[in-house]
């Protein structure tokens, strides 16, 4: 037996252990080990409880003319956490949603606060307090099945006919 049917076997055996979650799943989740899927899936459905209700609310709610570049930043977040709750269920299929999350709020730390912090002054900033939510950022990065992402979204697999 190799190592997948090796994998297969004791997931069919023992399907609810706490060591499962660990193990690839290449029954249901493409070789991704349940955990990344478990913890991605909390990542998204606290984006869409965070993010969704605020950012609707302030479109939903807005007066008089935008202000454009505020009108994008809520509609990004509106529709970006909106899309979340499709990952809460179809988790690798939102994959992108996260890596989107994942380098805007990369993207912001570089720009905006590390300078802030580098130069003393992001503490009492306007931006400290996202800086302290945007570090968050760690987590879905330590469970983001890197391998995975390579392999569908870098190295994209030729069709076979």
């Amino acid at each position: 037996m190799n190592t997948t049917e090796q994998v297969l076997q004791e997931q069919k055996q023992s399907r609810f252990s706490i060591k499962n979650i660990f193990l690839p799943d290449y029954e249901n989740y493409e070789g991704v080990r349940r955990i990344n899927i478990y913890v991605m899936r909390l990542f998204f459905a606290l984006m869409f409880v965070f993010v969704a209700p605020d950012s609707w609310t302030v479109i939903l709610t807005h007066e008089g003319e935008w202000d454009p570049t505020r009108a994008v930043a809520w509609c990004t977040w509106a529709a970006y956490s909106t899309l979340a709750l499709f990952g809460v269920f179809q988790t690798l299929r939102m994959l992108p949603i996260m890596l989107f999350m994942i380098f805007y709020k990369g993207l912001w730390l570089a720009v905006v606060a590390y300078p802030l912090w580098s130069a003393g002054t992001l503490k009492g900033s306007p931006a400290e307090e996202m800086a302290y939510m945007f570090s968050g950022i760690i987590i879905p990065i330590l469970f983001v099945p890197w391998k995975y992402v390579f392999k569908k979204y870098i190295l994209i697999e030729k069709k076979k006919k």
